[in-house]
Parts: C-alpha cells; sequence; structure tokens
C-alpha cells in the first residue's frame, strides 16, 4: 500500500471521527436539557406522563443513533482496508480496462472483441485532443492482439495518450461504434471518495471495478 492509499484512509477516519464527535456533542446536549428540564419543572404542575415517554423515547432514539454511528465506523475502515488490501496484489499486473493507452513507439495490446454478427472491424486511433490519427481494418477476433503505433500515412505516433474505438458492419450495414479495452500494467493503487482507484502509465486512473481482466 503507497503513502496515497495511507492518506486517503486517514482523511476518511478524521472525517467520520468529526462526523461522531458531532453526533456525541448533540447526544450530551440532548441529556443535559432533559435534566435541566426535569430539575426545574414546577412541582405543582409537572410534565404530563405522554410528554416525559415521548421525550424519553427520542433520548434512546439518539443513543442508539450514536452505537450505529460507531458500528458504520468500524465496518467502513475494515472494508476500505480490506480493498486496498486486496489491491496490493495488483501491482505490476496488466489491467484490461477501457482507458486511454501510452503510447510511446512499442505495440499496445489491444482487446476488440467484435459482436458475432460483424464480418468486418475498423480500429479507430483517437488522440489526446480527439482528432482521429488513424483507421485500420483488423482481424475479426475476441482474442487480445498487438497494434502497432502507427498513424494513417504510416509513420510512428508521437508519445502521448490514445483512445481506441471499434467500428463493426454486417456487409453494408453499420452496427456500431464501441470502446476498445486495452492492457496496461498497473503502476499504483490509491483510495479515493468513491472507492479504490487504479494507476496506469502516464498517469490514466480508472476505478478498480472497472477492470474485467488481470494478467502477469
Amino acid at each position: 500500500m503507497d503513502v496515497t492509499a495511507t492518506t486517503s484512509v486517514t482523511t476518511k477516519t478524521s472525517a467520520a471521527t468529526t462526523a461522531q464527535t458531532a453526533t456525541n456533542s448533540d447526544y450530551q446536549t440532548f441529556l443535559k436539557m432533559l435534566t435541566t428540564q426535569l430539575q426545574h419543572q414546577d412541582p405543582l404542575s409537572p410534565m404530563e406522563s405522554s410528554d416525559f415517554a415521548v421525550q424519553l423515547a427520542t433520548f434512546s432514539g439518539v443513543e442508539q443513533q450514536t452505537v450505529t454511528n460507531q458500528l458504520l465506523e468500524g465496518l467502513g475502515a475494515r472494508i476500505d482496508g480490506m480493498a486496498m488490501s486486496d489491491l496490493a496484489g495488483w501491482l505490476g499486473r496488466e489491467a484490461r480496462v477501457v482507458a486511454p493507452a501510452l503510447v510511446d513507439g512499442d505495440p499496445v495490446t489491444i482487446s476488440p472483441n467484435p459482436p458475432a454478427a460483424a464480418d468486418r472491424a475498423v480500429l479507430v486511433v483517437k488522440d489526446a485532443d480527439g482528432k482521429v490519427v488513424t483507421r485500420e481494418d483488423i482481424p475479426l477476433t475476441a482474442k487480445p492482439m498487438e497494434w502497432t503505433p502507427k498513424d494513417i500515412e504510416g509513420r510512428g505516433l508521437p508519445t502521448g495518450l490514445y483512445t481506441f474505438e471499434l467500428e463493426t458492419h454486417a456487409g453494408e450495414k453499420p452496427l456500431g461504434t464501441q470502446p476498445v479495452e486495452i492492457y496496461a500494467r498497473i503502476v499504483e493503487a490509491r483510495g479515493s471518495a468513491t472507492g479504490p482507484k487504479l494507476v496506469l502509465p502516464g498517469g490514466v486512473e480508472v476505478a478498480s471495478s472497472a477492470v474485467t481482466a488481470l494478467r502477469d
């Protein structure tokens, strides 16, 4: 687990502690108000039993909420710890995920997975600005394949982040466009407010839940 993950968990714990302190403060305030009311009520006109029962029920509810918050805080901390611990085993492995790929001259492993009805598949590659840099027919296969980074003129692409889409056809009928998954090495795991994140080459961040496969 890296320092970033530890810091994130610490931040969450601090926030939960602040919320717990606020709840405890409300609990203590309610207790003081109820005690003061009992001490200063008019002996000749005491509180109605029904009103007293309602206040005691409210007191019990606040107490129960405090206990519940404590249990949830402990449960959340355990879940966060388990998630980050599990992700530690992912570091250094390759994740299959829809995400931009860092192109630096080496082939990029893609997993196109065209629909069964397709008889033609066209790989569309875009740069970080969304500009199409190449379009090329690729084999109709669900197996991972190596893509050599070249533009539409056959020249090598400059280093940067690129995204991949697959256009499929059945005869003259277009079947649609779908994102293409890539394989990229996991270089870091981080905690976040929305759940664990994985960092890929080029600083690309993806949710751990978005990963569909792992390989060494």
